[in-house]
């Protein structure tokens, strides 16, 4: 078995084990200070919204124009009176894109661009884009943001509880925030592909946190019977447990879309790629952040406000300080409920004064001698 194989196994086992939970004060802060960068960038430089959304004109010259690309940049914009955009292709054409002009300015553009360029008006294609197909566009995205949105609340709810319905819902959020904020830090264009992009990402988003949320439902079952986990433990051991399995799709996803970020976007310059390869790449990594850091802990954290698990830990914390004091090992009590159950129910760090998992094997009874 490959070491990362051989690591997983541990930690599924409860062999091994980091303490998320205990942390996650950590995590929320590191998130806050993420998301607050974020909302300053998007406050401060706005996003760069692409011809779609804005408007205007975009201009294909015929290959092989004898200009480079930034003197083809400085024609444009002395035309237009508006930024412009160009981008060499790879046929050896350029695409020139200006923003927020009016569509019947479009042909005096193109002849002032064909005198500049030395080409003949007719080789230079125009295609216009009113701002209100845009406008449509972006309505239609955030209703469908709303919509899933909506539906996933709805879903995890039913399958599980509304405690993780909301922390599901505070992830996304995250999420997308994380990944709009870096665009507008960036700069990088928001075309139609930045918003399927961002649509994608949620569900990758969510399919981490569902798989944390369906172990720790399993997991949790019969919890108040027993006086050996709190939730927070048993919460924690759920994310250890899926731990590698959550780094290796995502690993598995990043590569494919590194490659068109850096590869095709940044060496070949394709900057179309950039458009959806960024949102991404960016929201795969914040889904992955917030599945294991963010998602789990905000429910150990509503969880552990209900009567019943406030009185759990108190049990459990009393036992074990009882354990500490008089050196006992044995389960006694309402820990015969969890006696007969595999190792893997067991959480993977439950702190210094409790048996290690990997001394409790088989029926839950520790090695060497009963006291």
């Amino acid at each position: 078995m490959s070491k990362l194989g051989n690591l997983g196994a541990r930690l599924h086992r409860g062999e091994i084990g980091y303490d998320f939970i205990k942390n996650r004060k950590i995590w929320y802060g590191l998130s806050i200070l993420i998301t607050i960068t974020a909302i300053v960038g998007l406050a401060v430089r706005g996003l760069n919204m692409g011809i779609e959304f804005q408007g205007g004109a975009v201009f294909t010259t015929p290959k092989n124009v004898s200009v480079s690309v930034s003197q083809a940049e400085e024609y444009a914009e002395r035309a237009s009176g508006h930024d412009a955009i160009v981008q060499e292709l790879g046929d050896g054409s350029m695409r020139i894109q200006v923003s927020g002009i009016e569509t019947d300015k479009a042909n005096q553009i193109k002849n002032q661009l064909s005198d500049d360029l030395k080409v003949d008006a007719e080789q230079i294609n125009a295609e216009l884009v009113g701002p209100s197909w845009g406008e449509q566009i972006a309505n239609k995205a955030w209703q469908g943001l709303g919509i899933f949105l909506i539906l996933v609340v709805i879903y995890l709810a039913i399958a599980f509880e509304w405690r993780m319905a909301v922390a599901a819902f505070i992830a996304l959020i995250h999420d997308i925030t994380i990944t709009v904020g870096i665009y507008a830090l960036v700069g990088f264009e928001v075309t139609p592909g930045t918003v399927i992009g961002l649509l994608t990402i949620l569900g990758y988003s969510l399919y981490d946190t569902v798989v944390v949320f369906d172990s720790l439902k399993e997991q949790t079952k019969d919890l108040t019977k027993q006086t050996r986990w709190t939730y927070s433990d048993v919460a924690n051991r759920s994310i250890n447990s899926t731990l590698v399995r959550s780094i290796n799709t995502t690993v598995v996803a990043l590569l494919p879309v590194a490659g068109l970020l850096f590869i095709g976007g940044g060496v070949l310059g394709a900057g179309m790629l950039n458009d959806i390869s960024l949102s991404l790449f960016v929201g795969l990594a914040a889904g992955a952040y917030s599945s294991i850091f963010i998602a789990t802990p905000l429910v150990a954290d509503l969880k552990e406000r209900e009567p019943a698990m406030k009185a759990l830990k108190k049990r459990v914390l009393a036992k074990r300080a009882q354990t500490a004091a008089t050196g006992e090992t044995q389960v006694l009590g309402d820990d015969a409920a969890y006696a007969d159950e595999p190792e893997d129910a067991a959480p993977a760090v439950v702190g210094p004064r409790n048996q290690p998992a990997s001394r409790t094997r088989g029926r839950g009874r520790p090695s060497g001698k009963r006291r």
